[in-house]
């Protein structure tokens, strides 16, 4: 609980309303302990709210006295939500405490706001995710695991946006032997003069999806060395398959050790 002192005449707490209750004032209980330096006293106070006018919750306390205030509770007893000031009165200064709303059956105390089934409210706010969010983000929460300084520059490889709008080309066209690997999933493979791709075994895992476009003149051969691979639409294992000139191929990996090719194959 936040501890508040009252350690003058002059000092008390009051609250005030935004505007006039719809039907019913909120009501308020108090209570505190006087401490003379010799005696301990303590002491209750209970009443409604008045609008606009500022009500004393805590009354200041007698001189050479200090007043803890053990707890204050407001109860929402209208029939429409409330907004109230409640503030700490020096002499006529007021520092404002809390400003709160709250909804119908609503209790605001000096632990929290507790709603009609005496549940604590949390209010989540808002952040601007382009300049309101800095540090890193580690790879396996979606990040790039350096400092970017806001989540609109991270990037999923370094150059493509996190969430992607098209399908990325993973690096520069293939003009030799390529075996597919992880960091070509959800990414197309260019095969240029030369080139030939092979699909490994025990490598992927279920969901993953690599696509190939032969940019070459002519057919080239994609070796699977993975387990199982099936042409889709047929029911036989295939140890190859024929990519056709300009053609392109989807591979989806059912597990690590079977996939299924889809597009312009034989």
């Amino acid at each position: 609980m936040a501890l508040l002192i009252l350690d003058a005449t002059t000092k008390s707490i009051e609250v005030a309303m935004s505007g006039a209750a719809a039907t019913t004032n909120p009501d308020f209980t108090a209570a505190w302990a006087d401490n003379t330096g010799s005696v301990f006293t303590e002491g209750a106070s209970d009443g409604a709210l008045n609008g606009t006018s500022a009500v004393t919750l805590v009354a200041a306390p007698a001189a050479a006295t200090r007043r803890t205030i053990k707890t204050i509770t407001i109860e929402n007893k209208d029939t429409a939500a409330v907004t109230l000031t409640i503030s700490y009165n020096n002499n006529s200064t007021l520092r404002t405490i809390a400003v709160v709303t709250l909804n119908i059956g609503d209790t605001w105390t000096t632990d929290g706001t507790f709603d009609t089934n005496g549940s604590l409210k949390q209010t989540v706010g808002t952040v601007n995710l382009t300049s309101g969010v800095t540090g890193v983000l580690p790879v396996a929460n979606g990040g790039t695991n350096s400092s970017t300084g806001s989540l609109a520059a991270l990037t999923v490889d370094g150059t493509n946006p996190v969430g992607y709008r098209n399908v990325p080309q993973s690096g520069s066209a293939k003009t030799g032997s390529y075996t597919l690997a992880v960091g070509d999933i959800g990414q197309f493979i260019e095969v240029g003069s030369g080139g030939s791709i092979t699909i490994p075994d025990a490598t992927f895992s279920a969901g993953d999806v690599v696509s190939i476009f032969n940019n070459t003149t002519g057919d080239i051969t994609v070796t699977c060395t993975i387990t199982t691979a099936y042409i889709a639409g047929a029911d036989s294992d295939v140890a190859s398959v024929t990519l056709a000139t300009r053609g392109v191929a989807t591979i989806l990996f059912i597990s690590g050790t079977v996939c299924v090719i889809s597009g312009n194959v034989s």
